[in-house]
């Protein structure tokens, strides 16, 4: 897998970024490395506030920063010319450039120029390794726990670093694998899934979870979803190199359409894993769900018991929002689908 070294503390960029939807790997970086993130700059007409103070390159700079880590996402990954001027100016200034984009920094000519006077890096995140394999179909040895989404943007990157936290306070063997560029930003090391070409997929997925202890688990990030519109081939290469023992649905409430693709609905979470289930079952014939994860942010708070509890009921699975209630009554149902079997027989492809 890909290791990457970013210099710490951090300087968040955001941009013109109105909403945090698309400033996922900037939040995410403030939630699990909140001791790294020293500040946030905003560009005339951004109003994202992930709770940082606002600062200049300048300020940024005296106060000992070490690299400007871009925070957004937008639809395609590019870098816009309007974010160049402020780039450069870090750049020249000495801090590195970190981007999990699609654009290459390097490929940027005001930026190369830039490092090349200031010696700063340009450091790209969101590059797959060379010579990727297409996949194999083999058994792997160790356990998989995918997480899966009815949408981008649903907490599958928080859900999977939460169920890591989780079954390492409880004693289990296990490891968060990062497939995305925030994911790999916070582990340090991954594979970014989407920036591998289609026929690759499959092998990528293979090589991000490689054979391990039988005792081992696997806890992979998620990455779009199988219906959505513009990221299901991803999904799908995912899920089939994976090759899941379980996996955990994510979701939003409250939210009924794809994020950016208005008007299309969202399917159901039983939906998700009825699909997911009969897809699966290709790489792993005992595949299972395992829970469900919902982000309950956008409910009041006196709604929010009572949601999971009738979602849970109507799944006949354990439902919880990992932020506030942890993930160990999805960890106790993994248990006991362990203990009869449904979760460590054979995998006959």
């Amino acid at each position: 897998m890909k290791a990457i070294e970013i210099r710490a503390p951090y300087l968040i960029f955001l941009g013109r970024e109105t909403q945090l939807t698309y400033a996922k790997t900037g939040s995410g970086l403030v939630q699990w490395r909140a001791e790294l993130c020293k500040g946030q700059m905003n560009l005339e007409g951004g109003t994202v506030d992930l709770g940082l103070p606002q600062m200049t390159v300048a300020e940024a700079k005296a106060a000992g920063i070490q690299s400007l880590v871009i925070g957004t996402a937008a639809v395609g990954g590019e870098i816009p010319e309007e974010w160049l001027d402020a780039l450069e100016e870090a750049v020249l200034a000495g801090l590195d450039i970190v981007a999990g984009v699609h654009t290459r920094l390097c490929d940027i000519e005001r930026l190369a120029a830039a490092s090349s006077k200031s010696g700063a890096r340009l450091v790209d995140v969101r590059i797959p390794p060379a010579r990727l394999p297409v996949g194999s179909g083999k058994k792997r040895t160790g356990k998989r726990l995918l997480m899966v989404g009815t949408d981008c943007a649903v907490g599958k990157k928080y859900t999977a670093l939460q169920m890591e936290k989780d079954m390492k306070r409880l004693g289990w063997n296990a490891d968060f694998r990062a497939s995305g560029q925030t994911g790999i930003m916070i582990a340090g090391h991954g594979l970014p899934i989407d920036s591998v070409v289609s026929d690759f997929l499959v092998g990528a997925a293979e090589l991000l979870s490689p054979d391990n202890s039988d005792d081992h688990w696997d806890v992979i990030e998620g990455q779009g979803g199988i219906f959505h519109p513009g990221y299901c081939a991803v999904s799908m290469g995912l899920l089939i190199g994976s090759q899941p023992d379980a996996f955990v649905v994510c979701h939003e409430a409250g939210r009924e359409t794809f994020a950016g693709w208005e008007g299309l609905a969202l399917p159901s979470i039983q939906d998700v894993i009825e699909r997911t289930t009969l897809l699966g079952q290709q790489a792993n014939s005992n595949i299972a769900c395992v829970g469900v994860s919902v982000n309950t942010s956008g409910l009041p708070a006196d709604e929010r018991e009572a949601y999971l509890a009738e979602l849970s009921s109507r799944i006949g699975l354990p439902c919880v929002d990992p932020l506030i209630d942890g993930t160990d009554s999805i960890l106790a149902h993994m248990s006991a689908a362990e203990a009869s079997r449904d979760l460590t027989g054979s995998k006959d492809q």
